[in-house]
């Protein structure tokens, strides 16, 4: 049996295009996502109730419905409201949806780093935020960043949602 690929020579083009559209969505999708979940996470581990009570029930309403109800939600409820276009319709409901398991990413990768890490940040007169940006955050960088590749990972696949509103990517 041999395979026959000459369709690559006439179509090539459009395997380029979907790709680099693909690429271009997964990239701001998970841009987005990143900042919307540190945002998310910090206001989780915050002692404050109304941030704390907002951030959880965001990611456990985000992650437990289904991306493509979420897609519908944006595309045909804020995209009607605001007019957006379909490819930023596109790009905000996938970023909402990446920024609900980011913020559980690094509100775990934070949690990961000892307690007595903050201690002693404290204990050499840090305040909580400096001691968070200085101490905490860089320790836990190292326990995010493989989760962050798999999210990426996961956007690339999850992207081939987007051709349900008509955006040509390598779906």
């Amino acid at each position: 049996m041999t395979l026959k690929f000459g369709f690559l020579t006439k179509y090539y083009q459009y395997y380029i295009s979907g790709l680099k559209m693909t690429l271009f969505i997964a990239f701001f999708a998970v841009i987005c996502g990143i900042i919307w979940g540190v945002c998310l996470a910090l206001m989780k581990l915050s002692k404050h109730k109304l941030p704390h009570y907002f951030a959880t029930f965001y990611v456990n309403f985000i992650r437990g419905t289904p991306l493509l109800v979420q897609i519908y939600l944006i595309y045909f409820g804020l995209a009607s409201l605001i007019n957006l276009p379909d490819m930023v319709a596109a790009v905000v409901s996938l970023s909402m949806n990446s920024g609900a398991y980011v913020a559980e990413i690094v509100r775990a990768g934070i949690q990961a780093v000892d307690k007595g890490q903050m201690e002693a940040a404290k204990s050499l007169g840090l305040s909580n935020k400096n001691a968070m940006r200085y101490v905490i955050l860089p320790q836990a960088v190292k326990n995010i960043l493989p989760a962050l590749g798999n999210e990426f990972v996961v956007m690339v696949k999850e992207t081939s949602l987007a051709s349900v509103f008509f955006v040509g990517e390598l779906m």
